[in-house]
């Protein structure tokens, strides 16, 4: 079978593409071709190609390589869809799936995170409303007992305190536990 393909010249670090007709099974540097339907240098972006041989030899049977086929219809050459010359081995792809894998468990824990973030506003803002109507029932009283209200008011005010702390450390420690698991994450992707 024929193929029409790179046959790679030049010296070292300078490459140069002519663009031939050869049997499938002769090896790219062989030097054994049939015919020389054009060149390709990477380096000045120079091409040129007989379209008259290249449709001759493709009516005769010769199949493109994907890289050439390629060339050829960013060229304007010949028309069609360029290829998907992109090769992912199988170990590349079971490393992509895990660690696409990971992120999806990361997301999952920053949504379960948010939706505790919002339930403990949540907690929030019905605790101060609590309070308020608890101020609201209280305003009566204070006429009887200011003192013991100011009492109240003080004792409260610690124990206020004291929550929001201890909700600080949680966050921090759910922060400190989040940017573990991301760092261990890239340091998989970089293995």
């Amino acid at each position: 079978m024929l193929r029409i393909r790179f046959l790679r010249v030049g010296r070292k670090g300078h490459p140069f593409y002519k663009i031939v007709v050869t049997d499938k099974n002769n090896p790219p540097s062989s030097g054994r071709f049939v015919d020389e339907v054009g060149f390709y240098n990477p380096l000045t972006k120079e091409f040129r190609a007989d379209k008259e041989r290249i449709n001759y030899w493709t009516e005769k049977g010769a199949q493109f390589s994907d890289v050439v086929f390629n060339l050829l219809v960013k060229k304007g050459v010949i028309k069609g869809e360029k290829r998907n010359v992109f090769f992912l081995s199988k170990k590349r792809r079971e490393k992509i799936s895990a660690a696409e894998k990971g992120e999806e468990k990361k997301e999952i824990k920053e949504e379960t995170v948010k939706e505790e973030v919002k339930e403990e506003k949540e907690k929030r803002d019905t605790g101060e409303e609590e309070k308020k109507e608890e101020k609201k029932e209280a305003e009566p009283k204070e006429e009887a007992g200011e003192e013991e209200k100011k009492e109240e008011k003080k004792e409260a005010e610690p124990k206020e305190e004291a929550g929001e702390e201890e909700k600080k450390e949680e966050k921090k420690e759910e922060e400190e536990a989040d940017s573990k698991e991301t760092k261990e994450t890239e340091e998989k992707k970089e293995k």
